[in-house]
This record gives structure tokens, sequence and C-alpha cells, in this order.
């Protein structure tokens, strides 16, 4: 039986923060070297598979599983399925990663100012003006992955460099071999080990507790050294109380008489 060669390529991040066109990118090299590619767009689809539904929590809820479970059926028939979806919320992409399995989440992250700043739809100038209800980032939240197999920051990064991190990650996983990725990018590319199971999702606490601890272990400020005045100054104020005054030392003159 000849193993399985699908998977599912998650592409989440705010509107317009560059996950189509990384999309489209990966998907011609993929067919470049013989592999069947779907591209599942949310902005494509939406006739075909969500017509009637709102842009509310239960509805983009509904469009994240629709398109999960279309990317379950290519993926395991063998299909490279690439999803750029803004899909806001973890627990519906957390859902599309335990039923498909063979799955990789790819962060496209931008700045709020940045993805103002480069619209050239206008939609986010209406959302803050309040012409656009229920925008993910301007009036709803947008939950980032807490542990995506790729992150990219696609303000600073470009997209061939964003799909060198994702040709990483595939080759990581055994999803994609060497000598697939040599005809793509011209180079030979090395695996990278994997973290051990649940290694993963503690990575992040251990690299805090591990600074934490780092932080710790310095050793500590020394105190300023008190000046000489100021350290004698208790002595001192002692030496002032215990000293007798001249009216004392007469009194006690007389008394010896």
């Amino acid at each position: 039986m000849a193993s399985n060669t699908g998977f599912t390529l998650w592409l989440t991040g705010m509107s317009g923060t560059g996950k189509s066109t990384t999309a489209a990118y990966i998907a011609a090299r993929l067919r470049q070297v013989g592999r069947n590619v779907e591209i599942l767009d949310e902005g494509e689809l939406g006739e075909a598979l969500w017509a009637g539904l709102g842009d509310g929590k239960e509805d983009r809820i509904t469009v994240v599983k629709r398109l999960g479970f279309v990317a379950n059926l290519l993926t395991r028939n063998g299909v490279a399925a690439l999803v750029p979806c803004v899909s806001p919320y973890k627990p519906g992409r957390e859902e599309n990663r335990r039923s498909i399995g063979r799955y990789v989440e790819v962060y496209v992250d931008c700045p709020t100012e940045k993805l103002i700043e480069r619209d050239s739809t206008g939609r986010y100038k209406k959302a803050l003006n309040g012409e656009i209800p229920n925008f993910i980032g301007i009036t709803e939240p947008y939950e980032p992955p807490n542990s995506p197999e790729v992150t990219i920051h696609s303000n600073v990064e470009s997209v061939e460099d964003g799909a060198a991190k994702i040709f990483q990650s595939l080759l990581d996983l055994g999803y994609m071999s060497t000598e697939e990725l040599k005809v793509i990018t011209g180079k030979k590319m090395k695996a990278n080990p994997l973290p051990a199971k649940g290694e993963k999702a503690e990575k992040a606490e251990k690299g805090g507790a591990k600074a934490r601890r780092a932080e710790e272990s310095k050793p500590a400020a020394k105190a300023p050294k008190a000046d000489k005045g100021a350290k004698a100054r208790p002595a001192t104020r002692a030496a002032r109380v215990a000293k007798p005054t001249a009216a004392a030392k007469k009194a006690a003159k007389r008394k010896a008489r």
C-alpha cells in the first residue's frame, strides 16, 4: 500500500496578512514536483460551502469546520490541501488538527497598524468607522495560535522567506522529501529533529522558566557601601546620649565632697 502523501497546510491570520498569496506560491511549487494540490480559499468558496452564513462567531466556527471537513477528505486521498482562512478561534483550528492528523498550522502575522496602512480594499477603514460589524481584529478578537508549526511575520518577511519556513517544516515532518525540495529550492535541505511528544507545547514555558532561572542565578547586586559618616551616626548618637551633662558633673562633685 502506497504511503499517504497528502497533508493540510492551514494558514491562519487576520485579513490582509498574505495568507492567499503564500498559499498560491506554495501550491505552484508543489505542482512543480508532481504533487496533487488544492487551495481551499475562504474568500472564494463562500457561495459553495456556506451561502447564507454571516460574520458572527458561530457562523465563523461553522466555516472553519466545513473547510476542515473538505481538507480532511483531500488529505487522506493524497492531496496537499492549502487552506488560507482567517479562522480566528483556537478551538476550531485545534479540532481540525485532531481530525486531520497530517496538519501543519502556519500563523501569518502582521501588526494591525501595518494592515490598516497597506489595506487596498478599505475594509479596515470601514470597520474602524463602524461600517463593518464583527470585523476580526477591530471589533472582534483574533486568537493567535499557541504553538504553530510555522510563524511568518509578513510585515518584515518576504513571500519567499515565509515559504522557505513552510518547506522546512514539511521536510521536518516527513511530508516532503529532500529530493523534492532540491527541485523546488535548488539546494539540498536537511531535516531538523522533531521535538519529543509534548515538548513542543512546553517549549515556550520552558524557555520562560530558563530565562527566570538565569535571572535568579545572577549574583545579587551588592548593596551600596554606606559612607563612614552614615555608618558612624548611630554610635555617635549613642555616645551623645550616654555623655553626662555639665550640670550632672557638678552635682556629682558636690555629692562626693
